[in-house]
Formats: C-alpha cells, structure tokens, sequence
C-alpha cells in the first residue's frame, strides 16, 4: 500500500539532512506506529505519504516513494486526497473555513460529490466520532482539542484507504484518546491503512501491528508490537519514548513549604457572548513554589481560565489579586505570562535565540549567560540561528518555553507544554518547571499529559463545565483521585 525507497531528503530552508537513506513498506490494513525524539524525521515521513513532499515543501528530494500503485513525486496531492487522509499535529494549519460543518465538508466538495452524498458523509462522520455538539460552531472559538477532533472529522469524512496522523493525541484528554483508539481501530477492522507518528504511545497499544523507530532521520530499529510493549523501562527512557504502562508511574514533584499565598482569585467569570458563561465563579489561592495542573475535558474552560489570569480575556466578574493588590486586565501583562497552546502565535523574530531576547523590553534583555544556560536546558543550542518557524513542533514549544523562563514575570502559565515532546524534552520541561519552582514562581500548567502532570506538578484544580470540581495535592494518597480523572 505504502513503499519509500532510500529516499534522502533535506528541507529548502537549511542544508541539514531531514532524512537519511529511509526505506518502508506498510501493508494494506496495517498499523504502523512511528517513534522516536523531537526533530527525528516522522513528521517528515508522513509528509512523504500525503505527498506535502516534494510538491508543497520546497527541498532537495531523492529516493521514490509509491502510494496505492502512484509514484508521489508525479501524482498531485490533490489527487491523492481520495486515497490519503492527513490529521497534521498543528491543525489550525489545515483548516480552510470559519465553521465546523463546513470545514468537515471541505473535502468532499474539492472531490464534487453530490451534495446529498456529502451531507450523508457530514452526518456520519460527526456519529461515528460523536462530535454532533461541534457542528455549527466557529471553528475558532474551539479548544485545541475540539480543533483536533474537527480535523481528524474533515480527513474521516473522505473515506480514504490509508490514514496519516501526526501526533493526533497532542491535545486530546485521556477520554477522547480512548475514543480515537476506538475510532482507528474501526478503521483499521475495515481494511484501511494506518501510519501514526506519535510520542503518547499508552492509547494505542492494543491498536499498532509494527513500530518503526527513527533517529536523526535513519529507521534505527523495528519491532513487532508485542515486542515493542515488552521492552524494559530503562530501554525505553534511554531510546527517547514515553511511557507504556502509566498505571505504574507515581506523583514526583515535592510540594513546597507552606506560605502565605501570593495569587487570590475570587469568584472569577467570564463569558464569550452575553448568553454564554464559559467561567463561572472561580475562587483559589495559590502560593510561590506551587506547580497547580488545570485539568478537565476539552472545552471544559482551562485555556479560557489561563487567558483571563493574563489579561487576554475578558473577565465579566470577580477580583484577581496579586500580592495584596488587586489587578486590572492591563496590569496583569507583567506579572502575568503565559505560553499557548499553540507556539506559533507566539514565536515573532527571525532566530530562536533573538525570541529569548525579545521576552523582556528593549532596556532590559536577558544577559547573554542567561540566554546560553536557557537554550542548553532545553536542548536548543543547535538551533539558535534556526527560523522558528522551520522548527518542529516539539521544538516551537521548547522555544516557547524558553522566552517565558526570560521573563520576570511571577505567575507562569503553561497551556500544554509538552505537546508534541519526547520522553527527553518532557524531562526536560520538568527540570525548567523545577527550577522557576525554587526561584519562587508560582506555575499553572494546562495539561492532558499524565507523564508530566506527575512529573511536574503539587497540585491538581480540576475544572468541569467552567467551575472548579476539585482542589487537591498530588500526593501518593490522592493518586486514585488523579485516576479517576484520567480513566
């Protein structure tokens, strides 16, 4: 169904080597899972099968990669688009309406089907994902989540032969990955094919046939699934890969002393429109050294809670308070800062090390030692003159990451910072999370990662439907509480 042979290819903007030699066969009705670190190549893998490559990223390209019987270099990826469907990690970068409906309807306009066929397909699509209450939305005003499931709704409703996903779960909670398990897994029971790159690897351990693991853009080493699930831990965490078994992984991080809280909010709400409360009365403390997880059901209103702390959003009533004073929405842009979802909207200059210097103001920039000790921590060194937009995924967030630890700012917001990270750079992200810790920063971190959630954090605030459910220490006690949340 899908063949690459020995193709070497580098992307147009730099001269490094992206891949190196790669060769693959995927049988018809066969799951492949593709693994390994940040940067290694699997994105570009999939780009190769969708055919995005060579025809949409510019780059030197040799080898051959053949696809249902069509050799990609010759086929237009429009005509491909029958027979592969393509859910990309970023998917606001595949969207092309302003509303659900519509954007899951794209497709199978670009194809002129009949519109009473489409329509069928909108309604089957949304049944068989269990999206209905998506349909008729502004795509914008989604959750990273809602974004998501739109954009694996858009590739289903083709009813293509082979399924390309690149990290699919980066932002989905623990609920919709079991259902996207179960959605590919229907898939895969119906004959179609299956390639997966993907770093959270528990959700589909009873889904893969075969896992491909690539380093520095060379498959390295290949396993059958059974032997793959199999393999100690320690050879797992030295390859780079995420946890298989989270049942077995325990809360890390030591709360801090107690001490008088720094952050109160009171009775805090926000809306959207007049008619709709996406907040509702949101009342805690928090105190330096604290790392809070906000954790709840896509659209359960953390980002919506983590832009009105900052400023960005609105607050129709309550009080925020920092250190004694309360704050309006202007004054909170200092103390306040946060690191979106989306990395992207954030990254402005033309070199990784020039968005560390940017985090502060003209008069104040980072000094130079800083900015060296910050790219060493998160392993982005050897991407200082690099576009940040020619990054990764998983490189943009570290990126991200790294202007808000050159920031002065006492209250971090991270809104899932470890999408599309590895088992190093998660570790990573926790190693930064420990040191704002003891500098005395108080730290929120949005979060459907299990790994990091008890890696990282003291403390979980659970948010269902726009209020707060739960506030509780992530301690060894409390652990069944954390399951709960997460089964």
């Amino acid at each position: 169904m899908v063949s690459i042979e020995n193709v070497t290819f580098h992307y147009g903007e730099t001269h490094e080597q992206c891949l190196r030699g790669v060769s693959l066969r995927v049988k018809k009705g066969e799951c492949v899972l593709l693994c390994g670190e940040s940067g290694c190549g699997k994105t570009t893998v999939t780009r190769l099968v969708s055919g995005l490559i060579p025809h949409f990223y510019e780059g030197d390209f040799s080898g051959k990669v053949t696809v249902a019987g069509r050799d990609v270099s010759v086929t237009a990826p429009d005509a491909l688009a029958g027979t592969v469907g393509s859910v990309f990690q970023n998917p606001r970068s595949q969207f092309f309406n302003l509303d659900t409906t519509g954007e899951i309807a794209f497709g199978c306009e670009n194809l002129d089907l009949p519109p009473t066929e489409i329509k069928e397909r909108v309604t089957e699509t949304s049944a068989a994902l269990g999206i209905e209450k998506l349909l008729d939305r502004d795509i914008f005003a989604l959750s990273g989540g809602e974004k998501q499931l739109i954009a694996i709704a858009s590739a289903y409703a083709l009813s293509p032969d082979i399924f390309v996903f690149d990290e699919p779960s980066s932002n989905l909670d623990w609920n919709a990955c079991k259902e996207l398990a179960r959605l590919m897994l229907r898939l895969k029971n119906t004959g179609k094919t299956l390639l997966i790159a993907e770093h959270r690897l528990y959700w589909l351990a009873k889904l893969i046939d075969r896992v491909v693991y690539i380093k520095a853009g060379r498959i390295e080493r290949e396993w059958p699934a059974d032997e793959f699930l199999a393999l100690p831990e320690r050879t797992r965490t030295t390859l780079g890969l995420r946890a298989l078994n989270p049942d077995a992984l325990r809360p890390d991080a030591r709360p801090p002393e107690r001490t008088t809280p720094s952050l109160r909010v009171s009775g805090l709400s926000a809306r959207y429109s007049r008619d709709k409360s996406v907040l509702r009365n949101i009342s805690f403390e928090a105190s330096p050294g604290e790392a809070i997880a906000i954790l709840g059901v896509n659209g359960a209103g953390k980002t919506t809670l983590a832009r009105t702390l900052c400023g960005l959003h609105k607050k129709s009533a309550g009080e925020i308070t920092l250190n004694g004073t309360a704050l309006p929405s202007k004054a909170r842009a200092g103390p306040f800062y946060l690191v979106m979802q989306e990395s992207g909207y954030q990254l402005f200059t033309d070199s990784v090390e020039n968005e560390l210097l940017l985090s502060k103001n003209k008069r104040s920039r980072p000094p130079p030692e800083q900015v060296e000790e910050i790219l060493k921590s998160l392993s982005l060194a050897d991407f200082r003159e690099r576009h940040p937009m020619s990054l990764s995924g998983g490189q943009k967030q570290r990126t991200a990451i790294g202007t808000a630890m050159a920031h002065e700012a006492q209250i971090l917001i991270f809104d899932e910072p470890t999408s599309g990270l590895d088992y190093g750079n998660m570790r990573r992200v926790v190693s930064v999370i420990e040191q704002l810790r003891a500098e005395g920063k108080t730290i929120f971190i949005i979060t459907h990662d299990y790994e990091l959630l008890l890696a990282a954090c003291t403390r979980a605030l659970i948010l269902e439907n726009g209020a707060i459910k739960s506030d509780f220490p992530l301690t060894e006690e409390n652990i069944n509480k954390v399951k709960e949340i997460f089964s």
